[in-house]
């Protein structure tokens, strides 16, 4: 009977001990991002790039796919696409040195905004604790990234109501939510309040998107025929996924184009012009609003 006190004590020791631990890396001084995509593969598009380079300053950074990829393929489907998917990001968080990525059990092309969903997304952000959340604007082609969007939306300022979900703390601050770029134009066109060059980790964020190969090697789930191929050899794995790269590379480069001006605004007129590659970002006017001070505090990597 001792020995299982002892061993229970122990049990609870330890876990006293973990809490603590996961309290102080929260209370690290370091900002805390968590970024929603619809798909496993739309947080490392869309946001790959800041990412890393907030992980390279030692920022907890996590990436959550909303629905888990079960369709997204001409020729498999289901649970053995979901799970090569999820393994696809896993690697991705790897080379991009994020903290942590996770996919929601939630099929491709059914994801609604119901309540219950939206509780979903507010545990997440509570319990990351998050300063900053990313995730697509809620006017988008695609149903599953529209309603991410809105989700995320409805999370802002209720992630601060105690009474709502009570079983996660709710946070004391609204964070600041950002949306990430896109090209649609109705309602309101995307507006690029914040453009990082990428430049430093554009072959970072080129390796880990070109490992997601059930999208872009093998082409994803609307390819026309003639491009529905799986590679065969490595050879031919190397060669898509070289292409992948430089379709990837020339979005890139298209963004530092497209947003030059704001580029040249926030670096000035040489270091702007020098750009290459961009990521660019909308403040939700739903969260918290940013002074130039705080601009500079949680994207102080544009200022070096």
């Amino acid at each position: 009977m001792e020995k299982k006190v002892f061993s229970l004590t122990g049990v609870v020791l330890l876990a006293v001990l973990l809490i603590c631990t996961a309290a102080e890396a929260a209370d690290d001084g370091k900002l805390r991002i968590i970024v929603f995509g619809a798909h496993p593969d739309d947080c490392e598009i869309k946001a790959g790039g800041m990412g890393t380079m907030w992980a390279s300053q030692g920022h907890h950074v996590k990436f959550v796919s909303v629905c888990n990829g079960d369709l997204g393929h001409w020729k498999i489907a289901g649970g053995p696409l979901a799970q090569r998917r999820e393994k696809e990001v896993e690697a991705a968080a790897k080379i991009l040195d994020i903290e942590e990525t996770q996919v929601l059990d939630i099929h491709d092309g059914e994801l609604m905004p119901t309540l219950e969903n939206r509780k979903t997304i507010i545990r997440l952000i509570r319990e990351w604790k998050a300063d900053i959340v990313m995730a697509h604007r809620p006017s988008d082609y695609m149903a599953d990234h529209r309603y991410v969007g809105v989700l995320v939306d409805d999370a802002a300022f209720m992630v601060t109501v105690p009474f709502l979900c009570p079983d996660v703390p709710h946070l004391t601050k609204n964070p600041v939510f950002l949306y990430l770029r896109d090209g649609f134009r109705k309602p309101y066109p995307f507006e690029a309040d914040v453009v990082i060059p990428i430049d430093a980790v554009i072959e970072k964020k080129l390796d880990a998107i070109s490992i997601i190969d059930s999208q872009f090697s093998e082409s994803g789930c609307c390819a026309p025929v003639e491009r529905q191929k799986i590679p065969k050899d490595e050879a031919e794995l190397a060669a898509a996924r070289s292409e992948t790269r430089s379709q990837f590379r020339r979005r890139f480069a298209g963004n530092a184009k497209k947003y030059r001006d704001r580029l040249i605004e926030l670096y000035g007129e040489e270091n702007g012009k020098k750009v290459q590659y961009a990521e660019a970002f909308e403040i939700c006017e739903y969260g918290r609003q940013l002074s130039d001070a705080e601009k500079k505090e949680l994207f102080s990597f544009l200022w070096k």
